[in-house]
């Protein structure tokens, strides 16, 4: 075919059109919350091996085994569309468990969520050898089901009581007999547990199956919190549960062990003072002794106790004091030879790795200086590494060191900036290490113990070539330094293309509760919608105010006693540092937060009436008083202890201080931060005759997630934010 030089020269302009034309695509929220046209791929639920040579992955209903050395897929082990259940229905596998010796699988099914990490399921036991395929229990759904060490038993909680099953002979039996919703709970944690020392299985086998160890938790002088939820009946639903508020009695707790050889109970001492916590429960190397951590109610003293299984009586071999108060993590790890343990510990000022022996002799610091270890990844005891990310390059960036057992040999395993985490083998000689910045979405690959890299799993180059098609603009780190000489990052998205001399609305956007960070280098789902609105002509900012993580304990817990009142100060800081830039319209500058966020949101636009335009306050607290009380006494002490500092940083007490827009929203079936406090605020705002406007999601929790809610939500607040 004969090619005109028109018809070429117009091919080139239409080729250079339409690629000028992608290139300026605009984001909608339909892409963001619909069609998540953005969403990247991950890597999930990854298990490796007890030989630490291979690992399996859940991906596309099946469980799947690659080989660390290579990379590469080596079988299938599990397929969940071959698996039927009820009327031949396909199982679909949302998470799995391999019995010890690796011959079994536990998959779950049908789950429910209860709260924000507590779930039921249907449980089914698989052979993988013979293709063996059964219920786990047909008397109701089972929680937290785990195989017993060897691979004899299944312990899982079911009513709040716990069962165990036997695999050979498939008899199940009821160990705890009075466990009862609003009551008594065995093996999981009541709602203030879970959502505040973040776990929720509460039995742990022994190291040789021969004893199961766990929590009983007593409800009984808690009080209730209730909620309605509409069903499209003549009467709401009403759900009555158990919330412990700030001030307000605790559960009483106790750890027990079962001997399964011997049917016998024993209780463990946790000492005579019953207002207390016991935040973790971990075996050490050993059957006959079981690790309590117990702390005092105002969470500023922890003793580590080691408990004799066979007497329950215990000595404390670990003790911690904290001016402030204590932060509880899983950074504690006893040594397989069974003489030491290692712990972090913000005792220095700084968050840093211990080494202490088995007495609770301190053998010495591993880590030190200015920066704070975030986590433990790994603990290598042949070769003697500990392997852990910290903020020791900034606290925008999550990088991984290895350090040895004397201090020595400090090691960091990749040069570039940005957010890492690393996923150990068993053997510890290779980890699945996943990785972004601010510009690049998840990536995923295999890699030697010493940062070699073996191959790539997941780069995500498909969502990279899909971005090139849409109109983002760069997030740009910033710091300045506030008027009384406190220093702050933050990070700016400004819309591509800015005119001179045009000045431009700003969004701020804010969390800011005591240890997290929103100023952070990582590729966040969340920047989407602010990526929009620059498409809008906003300048969209967040600035990681007082009290915020990664830059030491000073820093953190200034805001101690006082939550809300320094954190305002900053952000009205952080607004007036705005309104000297050129290019901002310092009559425009709008916040928006969710849940702490949502009281800073609050309190902004209230207490700092004079720096915002208008707020959006999502799910905030507006009172500490109507909050949980461990996270809320942690940060505040009693209500009865602080009474002038609750009231005087709560929203409410400066409704009649309130100029600008404001938009309050909140889920009706919250049970974390309840719709009380978005009413009790409303009323305030009502009696001093302002004006402001709320939404109320029907039976969603403090999320607002699920159908269309998300998208609703966004339409919503970008309307708020783009309406004159």
């Amino acid at each position: 075919m004969k090619i005109t030089m028109k018809a070429l020269l117009l091919a080139i302009f239409t080729f250079s059109f339409c690629n000028i034309c992608c290139q300026n695509n605009k984001i909608t929220l339909s892409d963001i919350w619909k069609e998540r046209t953005f969403l990247p791929e991950s890597i999930d639920e990854i298990r490796s091996t007890k030989d630490g040579e291979k690992y399996t992955i859940l991906k596309e209903n099946k469980i799947l085994q690659y080989s660390y050395k290579k990379g590469e897929l080596e079988k299938v082990i599990v397929d969940g569309n071959n698996l039927k259940v009820k009327e031949e229905k396909d199982i679909i596998i949302e998470d799995y468990h391999f019995s010890e010796d690796e011959t079994m699988l536990l998959l779950a099914t049908s789950t429910e969520s209860i709260y924000r990490h507590s779930s039921i399921s249907e449980f089914f036991v698989c052979d993988i050898h013979n293709g063996n395929f059964f219920p786990l229990s047909k008397k109701g759904k089972q929680g937290l089901a785990e195989f017993s060490p060897d691979n004899k038993k299944i312990a899982f909680v079911r009513n709040n009581n716990i069962h165990i099953f036997d695999i050979e002979n498939k008899e199940e039996t009821q160990i705890t007999k009075d466990g009862e919703f609003n009551k008594i709970i065995y093996g999981a944690p009541d709602w203030v547990y879970e959502e505040e020392f973040s776990f929720s299985k509460g039995f742990f086998w022994s190291p040789d199956a021969t004893k199961l160890a766990y929590y009983r938790f007593d409800e009984t002088k808690v009080n209730y919190f209730q909620f309605d939820l509409y069903n499209g009946n003549a009467y709401p639903e009403i759900y009555k549960y158990k919330y412990p508020k700030a001030g307000e009695d605790n559960s009483c707790v106790d750890i027990f062990v079962y001997d399964l050889k011997k049917d016998s109970l024993m209780k463990m001492d946790t000492g005579e003072e019953v207002d207390q916590y016991l935040p973790r429960v971990q075996w050490t190397t050993t059957s006959s002794k079981l690790s309590i951590q117990r702390l005092n109610r105002l969470q500023n003293y922890l003793e580590l106790l080691l408990a004799d299984t066979k007497t329950g009586k215990s000595e404390v071999i670990y003790k911690e004091e904290n001016k402030y108060y204590i932060d509880i993590t899983d950074n504690l790890t006893f040594l397989e030879n069974g003489k030491q343990f290692v712990i972090t510990s913000e005792k220095d000022g700084y968050n840093h790795i211990y080494l202490y022996d088995i007495k609770g002799n301190l053998l010495r610091q591993i880590t030190q200086g200015e920066w704070d270890v975030q986590s433990l990844s790994a603990i290598d005891e042949n070769n003697k590494l500990i392997y852990y990310l910290s903020y020791e390059d900034g606290p925008l960036n999550t990088m991984l060191y290895s350090i040895s057992f004397d201090g020595k040999k400090k090691t960091k395993l990749f040069a570039q900036s940005g957010n890492y985490n690393a996923d150990f083998s068993s053997n510890h000689k290779y980890f699945i290490l996943s990785y972004s910045n601010s510009s690049t979405p998840p990536q995923y690959g295999i890699y030697k113990a010493n940062g070699k890299k073996i191959k790539m799993l997941e780069e995500n180059t498909e969502l990279i070539d899909k971005l090139k098609d849409y109109e983002f603009s760069p997030k740009e780190f910033f710091s300045f330094t506030a008027s009384d000489d406190i220093h702050l990052n933050g990070w700016m998205i400004k819309p591509n293309n800015i005119e001179d001399g045009k000045r431009y609305p700003v969004l701020m956007y804010v969390y800011g509760g005591p240890g997290s960070q929103t100023v952070v280098n990582n590729w966040s789902y969340s920047d989407l919608w602010f990526q929009m609105l620059t498409q809008k002509g906003f300048i969209v900012v967040s600035v990681d105010n007082r009290g915020t993580g990664g830059r030491g304990e000073e820093f953190e817990k200034c805001t101690y006693l006082q939550l809300g009142n320094l954190e305002t100060i900053d952000l009205i800081e952080t607004a007036k540092y705005l309104s000297a830039l050129p290019y901002v319209d310092k009559e425009k500058i709008s916040i928006f937060g969710w849940s702490y966020g949502g009281y800073l949101s609050a309190l902004c636009i209230t207490k700092g009436a004079d720096y915002f335009y208008s707020a959006i306050s999502v799910a905030p607290v507006t009172n500490w008083r109507y909050y949980d009380n461990i996270y809320t006494e942690r940060f505040m002490r009693k209500p009865q202890d602080n009474a002038e500092r609750y009231d005087k940083n709560a929203p409410m007490h400066y409704a009649d201080k309130l100029k600008g827009k404001f938009l309050l929203i909140h889920g009706g079936a919250d049970d974390n931060v309840h719709v009380q406090n978005t009413m009790e605020l409303a009323d305030a705002l009502v009696k001093a005759n302002k004006p402001f406007n709320m939404f109320i999601y029907p039976n969603k929790n403090h999320g607002i997630h699920g159908g269309f809610s998300r998208y609703h939500l966004y339409n919503m607040m970008t309307n708020f934010l783009t309406e004159e």
